[in-house]
């Protein structure tokens, strides 16, 4: 497959997909999310890859959603194709029948930090940034991010996270449960290269119908999740808080949000 935005290179029995818009520091357009999410939804049928490594080029892993893209979903049918995209995105993402793994470095933030959080082994070097922060524009978390939080700490700690919106270092997230390992920076690949061996020299068939079994499970709640984001969302773009938040943050000052 070719793409624009994303890179697959497979090699004996493992992948690595690269997120390759380093200039936004791997910020996801619409064109990246259609990508992904057919990438996603093709490696859902691979018999031949068991372990696939996410990475983003250049200085991060990715910031998130691209600002420009939720300007420009003027209208309701702009902003639904988009939230297709990371609905389509996710499912697929979630359904891999192999082991995935996030190489963290640099930012991995809102809709970034939820694709990191939704693979089976999120690592992060320990000067990355890490946010679920949705919040500063007035948005909830998308891409299943209230399932994966949930998933990973559970409801009050879930809660507590998407509203303060802090962004954390790597030993930071590690004590909160929301990623599984922290390394020093510039170690990242080598850790997940030796991550990937071990886990290639496991029985990894059964470790995989361990997996199978979990999400199978989960599947229906995850699908629930991502409708009501949609709503959620549309719903939160349309308050001024989220007018203020945008436009607080492309003059790079803080918001001054009113509750509406």
């Amino acid at each position: 497959m070719s793409f624009e935005t994303i890179e697959l290179t497979c090699a004996n029995r493992f992948a690595v997909l690269s997120l390759k818009r380093p200039e936004a520091m791997n910020a996801m357009n619409e064109v990246m999310l259609k990508e992904l999410a057919e990438c996603f939804e093709s490696l859902k049928e691979e018999k031949d890859i068991q372990v696939l490594i996410i990475k983003g080029e250049g200085r991060a892993f990715s910031a998130g959603g691209d600002i420009k893209m939720m300007l420009h979903a003027n209208n309701e049918e702009d902003f639904e194709s988009v939230m297709d995209s990371i609905e389509r995105m996710t499912l697929a993402f979630y359904q891999l029948p192999m082991i995935t793994i996030a190489q963290i470095h640099g930012a991995a933030a809102g809709l970034g930090f939820s694709l990191a959080i939704a693979s089976d082994f999120a690592v992060a070097e320990e000067n990355s940034k890490l946010a679920m922060n949705f919040i500063g524009i007035g948005l909830i978390p998308d891409g299943g991010g209230h399932f994966f939080m949930k998933e990973r700490v559970g409801v009050p700690k879930a809660k507590q996270i998407i509203w303060e919106g802090k962004v954390m270092n790597g030993e930071e997230a590690l004590e909160l449960g929301l990623i599984d390992a922290v390394v020093k920076d510039g170690e990242g690949e080598s850790y997940v290269e030796h991550l990937t061996l071990k886990l290639l020299n496991s029985p990894i068939l059964a470790m995989l119908e361990t997996k199978k079994m979990y999400h199978s499970d989960r599947l229906p709640e995850l699908e629930n999740v991502l409708k009501r984001e949609t709503k959620a969302q549309l719903k939160m773009r349309g308050t001024k808080d989220h007018q203020e938040g945008i436009k607080a943050f492309l003059e790079k000052r803080s918001p001054q949000f009113a509750g509406h």
